[in-house]
C-alpha cells in the first residue's frame, strides 16, 4: 500500500456489501461513482454538473466557421 492507502472494514448492509471510509478519507457530497478495473474497485466523488462536463457530452459540429474579412491594422506613428 502507498500514500494514504490502508485496510478498512467491510460489512453487510442488508444485501449489499459496504465499506467504512475513515474520516480523513471522506468524499465530498452525497454521491460517489464506483467502477471496477480488473480486481480493483475505484471510488471517486460524483462530479457536480459543470460546463466542461456538459461540453464533453456534445457531438462535434460538422460545419465550419464562415470566412471573415480581417484586414491588417494600419500603422501607427509613435
Amino acid at each position: 500500500m502507498n500514500g494514504t492507502a490502508r485496510k478498512v472494514a467491510l460489512f453487510r448492509n442488508n444485501r449489499n456489501q459496504a465499506v467504512r471510509i475513515p474520516k480523513d478519507l471522506e468524499l465530498p457530497g452525497e454521491e460517489a461513482i464506483i467502477r471496477k478495473e480488473g480486481q480493483k474497485l475505484i471510488l471517486e466523488p460524483a462530479s457536480t454538473a459543470s460546463l466542461t462536463g456538459l461540453l464533453k457530452t456534445l457531438d462535434p459540429l460538422d460545419e465550419g466557421l464562415p470566412a471573415i474579412d480581417d484586414p491588417r491594422p494600419e500603422g501607427v506613428d509613435i
